[in-house]
């Protein structure tokens, strides 16, 4: 039996992408036991993964602070780590290889880097799919991958019931109308009017809802929609990814529960600009659509409605 340690700190929407990957390591390393590196936002998320035996805390201070790093190294040196697949691909991650295994090749360490094309360099290869991109590198390191190009993310779920209770939740679509303030560009300003469009047509045959992160409860209040609080405050990840799960329908701008939608086969749609593409992100499934323009400001609110209607009728 081996020690393995997997890499991933973020984001949200990565983390569900990375599902699959975590799977495809743990059935080729079913008799070693697997130790997983995150930071704080998704300690708790990644104590619920049945494929991990322990979650090792990254506070991502400093690198300059030596204190904390001779700390980290000395708690990941003493499981006696056989290997590392690095699924964070990071500046940051890559300088934890130059102190953990500072000889270190494809043997004791997987990684964007270490499993690289011959032909390509680390910019060309990362314009691949996201997907794609962990595939070559699994498959590179010896492992026979199954489960990668097909996330599966409903691991991360959890009951609630008393939520849907509270909020007489049956049939309902999910809207995730925010964005962070720095990623602007990403968000599609007409929800107000599809949220019309819908009832105008549907009536009360579906609730409408949003649920807002931590910093989003103020912007919630400007979407005409029902607001998903768990005793006035967010709901944490799991309760995000049932609420998900269980909808009819999820629209939501390019953010990370439009990835976990995606990941746990809701049915839904992506809105998209100009700033990436669907294929890259590897967000287009089976059940999860996206919608692709030059500038989200002239995308419709009929327009999305139309693909809605496509779906639920």
């Amino acid at each position: 039996m081996s020690n393995i340690l997997i890499i991933k700190h973020g984001s949200l929407g990565d983390i569900a992408q990375a599902s699959g990957a975590i799977q495809d390591i743990f059935e080729n390393h079913k008799y070693d036991k697997l130790y997983l590196l995150t930071t704080k936002s998704y300690f708790d998320l990644f104590k619920k993964n049945p494929f991990i035996t322990d979650v090792i805390l990254d506070k991502r201070l400093s690198r300059f602070n030596l204190i904390y790093l001779y700390s980290l190294m000395r708690s990941i040196k003493k499981l006696n780590i056989q290997k590392v697949y690095d699924l964070q691909n990071s500046p940051r991650t890559n300088f934890y290889k130059r102190i953990l295994f500072p000889n270190s090749n494809l043997n004791n360490w997987s990684s964007s880097e270490t499993t690289l094309p011959k032909d390509k360099t680390k910019e060309e290869f990362d314009e691949n799919p996201v997907l794609d991109r962990f595939e070559h590198q699994l498959k590179t390191s010896g492992l026979i991958t199954k489960h990668t190009m097909f996330p599966d993310f409903s691991w991360s779920c959890s009951d609630i019931n008393n939520i849907k209770d509270e909020y007489k939740l049956d049939k309902y679509i999910v809207l995730f109308p925010f964005c962070s303030p720095h990623l602007s560009h990403k968000k599609w300003p007409y929800y107000n009017e599809l949220i019309d469009l819908i009832k105008n047509k549907y009536q009360d045959q579906y609730k409408i809802v949003v649920a807002p992160g931590l910093d989003e409860i103020n912007d919630a209040k400007e979407i005409n929609a029902i607001c998903i609080l768990d005793n006035g405050k967010a709901i944490d990840i799991s309760q995000l990814s049932s609420l998900i799960k269980d909808s009819s329908f999820v629209i939501a701008n390019d953010t990370g529960p439009a990835h976990m939608a995606a990941h746990l086969n809701a049915k839904g749609l992506t809105l998209f600009g100009s700033h990436t593409t669907a294929h890259k992100v590897s967000i287009e499934r089976e059940n999860f659509k996206v919608m692709q323009v030059s500038d989200l400001n002239k995308l419709s609110a009929i327009e999305v409605f139309e693909k809605l209607t496509n779906f639920l009728n």
